[in-house]
């Protein structure tokens, strides 16, 4: 699915801690409070791990549209519905600002637009890099830069050649700035690099794309990226109603399929897409990288000729999608692999242009109240105004300067206390 950017704990007190204000000598307390000040400084709270995909379930907050809300009034909805990562398909400075200090995980998008430029020499990636992502990190969670989406299978075989010059440099250019170690290089595909997906463990890479592809999966292997993969079952089955079961594509029950050559038995259409991914990456050489899932998603609704678009089957695909993904378990080929994938998409974008499916993906509306009901709270219509400019008042990085000025003044309050003593 091709989408480019529009113009897009616990306390760390412990419940004796009355006990360090009792000290027989002045060594003791100043011992304590390095031990208070190194569990506070070193607590989760403030400790910025890598970590490019927290959990398993994350969301493409596309933007190709003019009426849904701002980043900031995003960044109030997806810390309501517990979504920690997300991928966006630019490198927009308002959204980077918005998500300052959000602790939301993010995927940043060099678009195709670029790739020519960037594969030309390191300069130009590092200049990229300086202008879109240096800046931010590390108050906004920049944790990987996607570069190009959904080039390699296409119609532009220029771009195909461009593709692993351009990946080389963002990510020297990475190294150069000592950001490499936490900002992944990554580039997703369709699905359409496979010749075949039926049986799972017949998937082979298309001849063509595999002298490019092969290349691109030695230095993604040599740096520790996944192969990311754009999987829709809708979209198998929107070309192929009359033989693909719904039920198979929606995780209904269903009889499935089986798997002569592994003795696996599928009973879930996406389970089945991953496992032809594995099967291909085993065949080319990758039997030890990781499939990640970089969109897939139902839509809501559809013209007449796009079967399966629809409201309820939208609402059945993302909510079961939703809950095996929550049980972070794996795949029957993979199965000690947990599955993580991110939804496509979090708003329905009224400007996409293609057929009405194109732009009814949305977990939520334009107003932020929710699509249909997969367990997100949403925002409703009536209140949804009152509610983001009320929450924006005290705002996230409000929330953030609370949070640090009540540590920093129990610190104080502490030492002084100690130090007295």
């Amino acid at each position: 699915m091709v989408n480019t950017s529009s113009p897009s704990s616990s306390s760390i007190f412990s419940t004796k801690m009355e006990t360090s204000f009792i000290l027989p000598t002045k060594q003791m307390a100043f011992s304590s409070f390095s031990l208070f000040f190194s569990l506070l400084f070193f607590s989760p709270l403030f400790l910025n791990e890598v970590n490019a995909f927290t959990g398993t379930y994350g969301v493409n907050y596309g933007r190709i549209s003019d009426n849904i809300p701002p980043p900031q009034s995003v960044v109030t909805l997806l810390k309501a519905a517990k979504i920690k990562n997300i991928r966006i398909y630019d490198a927009n400075h308002d959204v980077l600002t918005a998500f300052k200090g959000s602790g939301i995980e993010i995927i940043v998008g060099l678009g195709n637009e670029f790739l020519k430029d960037i594969s030309v020499a390191e300069d130009r990636a590092m200049m990229w890099i300086k202008e879109n992502v240096q800046p931010f990190v590390p108050a906004t969670r920049i944790r990987g830069i996607a570069v190009g989406n959904e080039i390699l299978g296409g119609s532009s075989l220029e771009l195909g050649e461009v593709l692993l010059p351009a990946v080389k440099n963002v990510y020297s250019a990475l190294q150069r700035l000592g950001l490499a170690k936490s900002i992944e290089v990554s580039s997703p595909h369709s699905e359409a690099v496979f010749a075949n997906s039926y049986p799972p463990s017949s998937c082979v890479f298309k001849e063509d794309v595999a002298q490019v592809m092969k290349p691109l999966l030695e230095f993604f292997q040599q740096i520790g990226t996944p192969f990311y993969i754009n999987a829709y079952p809708f979209l198998a089955y929107k070309s192929d109603p009359e033989h693909i079961d719904i039920n198979y594509a929606l995780f209904k029950k269903n009889p499935g399929i089986y798997d002569t050559k592994t003795n696996l038995h599928y009973d879930n259409m996406f389970d089945a897409q991953i496992d032809a991914a594995y099967a291909a990456l085993e065949k080319a050489g990758f039997p030890k990288m990781e499939v990640i899932v970089s969109e897939t998603g139902w839509a809501s609704r559809g013209d007449s000729d796009e079967a399966g678009a629809n409201l309820k089957n939208a609402r059945t695909y993302n909510l079961n999608l939703k809950k095996k993904l929550l049980k972070k378990k794996g795949t029957p080929y993979r199965p000690k692999t947990k599955v993580r994938a991110y939804i496509f998409a979090l708003f329905n974008e009224n400007l996409k242009p293609g057929p009405t499916s194109e732009r009814n993906f949305g977990l939520f509306k334009a107003d932020g109240s929710i699509s249909y009901d997969i367990g997100f709270t949403g925002l409703a219509p009536s209140s949804a105004t009152s509610s983001l400019l009320s929450f924006q008042g005290i705002g996230i990085q409000g929330l953030v300067r609370s949070s640090y000025s009540w540590a920093f003044t129990s610190c104080a309050a502490v030492l002084l206390l100690i130090l007295s003593s």
